[in-house]
């Protein structure tokens, strides 16, 4: 369960920390004092997209840290998965920054990225937004409702291999599959491409060597003027003496001189050594010339080469690796297309196959989902009628429809809110306040499904009043009987049966916003109370009703606020 939660430059809140309770926790405070603010701060800390605008005015980032014990096995597993553990007292830290550029988060202290938190994040806290009562309006989303009852995983994992094999052959014998128009188009085609470039005979490097030499035959006299000059500077002429001659002249006189002063001998050898290199680098010299020696003819033969090879490279593809490449992918298309019979008619074999076992397997899923819808039924309805829905009909509409990621079925939830009424589509029949039960009813079935630890609700209480908002907190508080429960609500009924109360206030000083929170004693929750039943002016009334209440709450009584 959520054990921490710490705020720091998150909109209006500079700094905040709440310890929180197991059971039942509600967060109430005036409108607008920052309680969407900590549902957004948590949404942070759990990996969810967060806006930059969310850092507090003048501050260079905010920071949301969160503590969980109490860890389940699915949350150990994914960490594990994600290589981080939990702490040896079994506690988990998650921290996020939020800065203008890259947002650090760590998990225990180890550096961690959001899709990290993001993966972890469903393992422990289950959001229940104000706004998620509106996706009951799609029905697109009632299947995943119903699949959340169990569908085995085993079934769900070999349908889904199925149906992406299938579409796979599909895509395969649909791309082989040509008329005889478009074959012999096709054939024609890369012959006459294959044929260009195998009679040009590309070899790999070519291009750069045939450059190489071109640029040697065109510079040729430039070329062969400083070769002379090198060489006459080397091994010199009828007037000057060389470079080989000075240094081994030089070298010879040491050689003399080390009789005498022994330590010249290492330097007379390293000039001796140098004459030698001097007199290969001349050798190497006359070498070169050859390689100068070309007819006019030949560098015609290069360019005319070269453009060859340019002509080619603009229709496939710039040098001759690239050219050679394309020669290959021709052929084996070539080769595709004369198989293409053969090779399509596999694929077509491949796809019945899969589309055989996919429609079996979705056939399996059905039959699940028809016993499911029974069962989610039941249990649904038994909830609304607690929450003061008791004429409501609430039915599952099953239609088969073509094959899709998820099998054959098209599910969508029908109501009717009056008696003699035939079921229709939530979207036509529901408003505000009974689309808030019917998702409060469909979370309490299926909350022991799994075993997430913190379920967060977000106002929904929104649209309901009286006895209804009376039985929204006692479902809410049996659901906290077996997991922790935050709830963010505006109704004395629901906050009167938490078993810790924090108020969100706001105050402003110096011209700046703050907000602040503050677990509530005895007498604060009565103030509290007395606010919401009342408003701004608390009267001696307000605050004996508010007394009752939590008397009621501590005895597990049902009540009202007329009571």
């Amino acid at each position: 369960m959520l054990s921490q939660l710490y705020i720091e430059n998150i909109a209006v809140i500079e700094k905040a920390r709440i310890e929180f309770s197991t059971g039942f926790n509600v967060l109430t405070g005036e409108t607008g004092a920052g309680k969407s603010i900590l549902i957004d701060s948590i949404n942070a800390v759990l990996g969810e997209r967060t806006p930059r605008d969310l850092i507090r005015t003048g501050t260079p980032f905010a920071r949301v840290t969160a503590v969980f014990d109490g860890l389940t096995d699915e949350t150990k597993s994914k960490l594990d998965e994600m290589g981080y553990s939990a702490e040896d007292d079994g506690t988990l830290m998650v921290q996020r920054e939020i800065r203008s550029a890259k947002s650090p988060c760590r998990i225990n202290g180890c550096p961690a990225t959001v899709s990290v938190l993001k993966e972890i994040g469903p393992t422990l806290v289950n959001i229940h937004g104000q706004h998620e009562s509106y996706s009951l309006l799609s029905p697109d989303l009632h299947i995943k409702y119903l699949d959340s009852m169990g569908i085995p995983d085993d079934l769900k994992s070999r349908y889904s291999d199925a149906f992406a094999n299938m579409k796979k052959a599909k895509k395969r014998f649909e791309s082989l599959d040509m008329d005889e128009t478009q074959k012999a188009r096709r054939t024609d085609l890369l012959n006459y491409q294959i044929k260009e470039l195998e009679d040009a005979q590309l070899s790999p490097g070519e291009e750069d060597e045939l450059g190489r030499q071109k640029n040697i035959y065109k510079n040729s006299e430039k070329i062969t003027a400083s070769i002379m000059s090198a060489k006459e500077a080397l091994e010199g002429d009828d007037e000057t003496e060389g470079a080989v001659s000075a240094v081994a002249g030089a070298a010879e006189e040491l050689e003399a001189a080390a009789r005498y002063m022994p330590q010249l001998s290492k330097l007379a050898e390293r000039l001796k050594n140098l004459s030698y290199e001097l007199e290969d680098c001349g050798g190497e010299l006359r070498g070169c010339g050859s390689e100068l020696e070309y007819d006019p003819q030949e560098l015609d033969e290069i360019e005319a080469r070269l453009d060859t090879i340019y002509r080619l490279g603009l229709k496939y593809g710039g040098g001759t690796e690239e050219m050679l490449a394309y020669l290959e992918k021709c052929r084996n298309d070539l080769a595709e297309i004369q198989l293409s019979d053969e090779a399509s008619e596999k694929a077509q074999e491949e796809y019945e196959k899969y589309k055989s076992l996919a429609v079996k397997l979705a056939g399996e899923i059905s039959q699940w989902r028809k016993k499911a819808a029974g069962v989610f039924t039941s249990k649904v309805k038994e909830e609304l009628e607690f929450l003061e829905m008791p004429d409501v009909k609430f039915e599952i509409s099953r239609e088969e429809c073509p094959l899709n990621a998820l099998g054959c079925d098209k599910i969508e939830f029908l109501i009717s809110t009056n008696a003699g009424e035939p079921a229709k589509p939530i979207a036509k029949i529901a408003s505000g306040g009974e689309l808030s039960r019917i998702m409060l009813a469909i979370k309490t079935v299926l909350a022991g499904r799994d075993d997430i630890g913190t379920l967060i609700f977000d106002e929904v209480d929104t649209g309901v009043s009286g006895s209804a908002a009376q039985k929204i907190g006692l479902k809410l508080k049996e659901v906290s009987q077996n997991r922790q429960v935050i709830c963010v609500t505006h109704l004395a009924q629901i906050a009167a049966l938490a078993d810790e109360q924090y108020l969100i206030s706001k105050s402003v000083e110096n011209g700046k916003t703050y907000t602040k929170v503050e677990r509530l004693g005895y007498e604060g929750r009565k103030r509290e109370l007395a606010r919401i039943i009342g408003g701004a002016e608390i009267t001696r009334l307000t605050l004996e009703n508010a007394a009752e209440m939590l008397r009621l709450s501590q005895k597990g009584k049902g009540f009202s606020v007329d009571e």
